[in-house]
């Protein structure tokens, strides 16, 4: 009797530990996910037209509150990552804001243009005042994600 009871505790451990995230696009895992600060540092080294493979853990800072359809993750020094998901495959949740996330894929650099910015600002939400405020093109540190963990 006591071999069953520790059996079925283990059992409810282990399962409770992989439902830690809820998983969109391809599945992934989390383990051998670099940090943000990482990233971040790899960022700092490419120019516009680099790309590298890699997966990493940071917070996700805003989603697009139209369906979903990309995400703004912290990175370090008050740096964002642009998110975007691969051929449009998947969406997360709009709710997913100041959760933790893993997310798997290829990093670049790119360069925004006003109209883009513009677009995103408008599916972020913010006031005309705000997106009329936008003006120039921004250096982005963007991701194309094929599989995204939030934590539930």
């Amino acid at each position: 009797m006591k071999k069953i009871i520790c059996f079925g505790a283990l059992a409810l451990v282990i399962m409770s530990c992989q439902e830690k995230y809820a998983t969109f696009g391809d599945s992934i895992a989390a383990d051998g996910a670099i940090s943000k600060e990482e990233l971040f540092d790899k960022y700092k080294t490419m120019k516009e037209g680099d790309t590298i493979n890699v997966k990493f853990t940071s917070n996700i800072e805003d989603v697009c509150q139209k369906k979903g359809c990309w995400m703004k993750i912290d990175l370090a020094d008050e740096e964002k990552a642009f998110v975007k998901f691969k051929d449009y495959a998947f969406f997360v949740p709009m709710n997913a804001k100041d959760k933790e996330a893993v997310v798997n894929g290829k990093a670049f650099v790119s360069v925004e243009s006003v109209d883009d910015l513009k677009h995103y600002a408008k599916d972020a939400g913010k006031s005309q005042e705000a997106i009329d405020s936008i003006v120039a093109p921004k250096v982005t540190y963007s991701f194309m994600a094929d599989g995204v963990l939030i934590a539930k």
